[in-house]
C-alpha cells in the first residue's frame, strides 16, 4: 500500500501543529475563554477516563473521490494514505479478543481501499453486533465497480450510515460539491431498492447532518422530522436515523471558519453552549480510534490533530486492553465541539 512521501508527512505536521497552536491560543491563552480542562475542572472532573472499550473506529484511508468543505479528515482523490493488509489483520484480532461489540468502519471513502471487500467479508464472519460503513453514498455511483455495493452491504449485514447536509440541492451542494445531492438521492434509492431503511427489513440506513456554516446544529429529533417528510414526499426515500453532528473546528473547517473571521465567534458559540450533561457520553469513552498505520487515538477528532492516546500503548504493535483503560483520555479546545447543546458524537446526539 502506498504510503505518504517524507515531504507530505513534514507538511502533514506542520498543519496539526498549526491547528493546535491556533486552539490553544489567543481567547483560551488571553483567559478570555475557560479552556476545556478548566471548564470540566467546575463540575469536579480534573480528567476524561475510558470506561468499557465498546467501539473499534477504524479510518482505513483518506482517500475519497469527493473534496468536501466541512471533511475534518481533509480526505479527497490525491490522498494516498491506506490501512495495510497487516495492519486490518491486527483489528481483526482486536475484534476477536477484547469487548468490542461495534466496528466503525470510516475514511475518506473506505470503499475505495483495495482490501475494502476482503476485510468487510472476514470481519462480517466474526459476527459483530454492530457494523458500521460510513459510505459517502455517491462513490455506490462513482464507478461501475462500486455500483453493486447496496447488495454487498445487505450481503454482510452493514449498518450504513451516511452524510447528507441536507435535503434540498443548493445546500448540499454547496458544502459537498455540484451534483452530489443528485448522485445522493440516486445512491439512496438503490440502498432502498434493496431493503435499506424498510420497515421490519433489519437493515440500517442512517443519515448524517452536518451545519452547513460556523453555527450548532438544530434538535435532531425536529431535523430527523423534517428529512423524513421532504425526502419521502419530493423522492418516495426512507431511512432510519438522522445524525446531527456538529462541526469540530479542525482542519478544512477551521481553515474555513479563519478565512471567513468566525473563528473567534465559533468557539464563543461552542463554550457559551457547553453542556455538562453532554461530557458523560461522548463517545472517547467507550470508544478506541485506529488510524490508517496503526497508530491509536481516543477519537477520530484527535486522529486529525496527532493527539496520540496518552499511554506507553500508542500503537496496535503494542496493544494491551488493560493498559489502554488505565489512561487519561487528551482533550483540547476542539472538544468543546462534543459537549455543545446536546452534544456530538459519531452517533449524533448524546443527550
Amino acid at each position: 500500500m502506498p504510503t505518504k512521501s517524507l515531504k507530505a508527512q513534514k507538511s502533514i505536521l506542520a498543519s496539526t501543529q498549526k491547528q493546535l497552536n491556533l486552539l490553544s491560543g489567543g481567547i483560551f491563552a488571553s483567559g478570555e475563554l475557560p479552556t476545556f480542562s478548566e471548564r470540566i475542572a467546575v463540575q469536579g472532573e480534573s480528567s476524561l477516563r475510558p470506561r468499557k472499550l465498546e467501539i473499534l473506529q477504524m479510518n482505513i484511508g483518506y482517500m475519497c473521490n469527493q473534496v468536501c468543505a466541512h471533511c475534518h479528515v481533509d480526505a479527497g482523490p490525491d490522498r494516498k494514505e491506506m490501512m495495510t493488509r497487516e495492519t486490518l489483520e491486527k483489528c481483526l484480532k482486536i475484534i476477536e479478543t477484547t469487548s468490542v461489540h461495534t466496528l466503525d468502519l470510516t475514511g475518506g471513502a473506505p470503499e475505495m481501499h483495495l482490501d475494502f471487500r476482503w476485510f468487510v467479508e472476514r470481519a462480517a464472519a466474526l459476527g459483530v453486533k454492530d457494523f458500521i460503513i460510513r459510505s459517502n453514498l455517491t462513490i455506490i455511483l462513482a464507478n461501475k465497480k462500486y455500483n453493486d455495493l447496496p447488495e454487498f452491504f445487505k450481503r454482510h449485514s452493514i449498518h450504513v450510515v451516511s452524510s447528507l447536509p441536507f435535503y434540498k440541492k443548493e445546500k448540499t451542494d454547496s458544502q459537498r460539491g455540484d451534483g452530489v445531492f443528485q448522485k445522493s438521492i440516486q445512491a439512496i434509492q438503490m440502498l432502498n431498492a434493496v431493503g435499506y431503511g424498510q420497515p421490519n427489513s433489519g437493515l440500517l440506513l442512517d443519515l448524517v447532518y452536518n451545519p452547513s456554516g460556523a453555527f450548532l446544529p438544530g434538535d435532531q429529533q425536529a431535523l430527523e422530522n423534517d428529512f423524513k417528510k421532504a425526502l419521502k414526499t419530493n423522492f418516495d426515500i426512507d431511512f432510519n436515523q438522522l445524525f446531527t453532528i456538529t462541526n469540530m473546528p479542525i482542519s478544512r473547517f477551521l481553515d474555513y471558519l479563519v478565512a471567513s473571521e468566525n473563528y473567534e465567534e465559533y468557539m464563543y458559540a461552542l463554550v457559551e453552549a457547553y453542556n455538562p450533561e453532554a461530557l458523560n457520553n461522548v463517545m472517547c469513552v467507550n470508544t478506541l480510534s485506529v488510524r490508517w498505520d496503526g497508530y491509536l487515538y481516543d477519537c477520530d477528532f484527535n486522529q486529525m490533530l496527532d493527539l496520540k492516546v496518552a499511554n506507553p500503548v500508542q500503537h496496535l504493535d503494542d496493544f494491551d486492553e488493560t493498559l489502554l483503560q488505565d489512561r487519561t483520555i487528551c482533550i483540547s479546545q476542539h472538544c468543546f465541539g462534543c459537549t455543545a447543546g446536546a452534544g456530538s458524537s459519531c452517533q449524533g446526539s448524546v443527550v
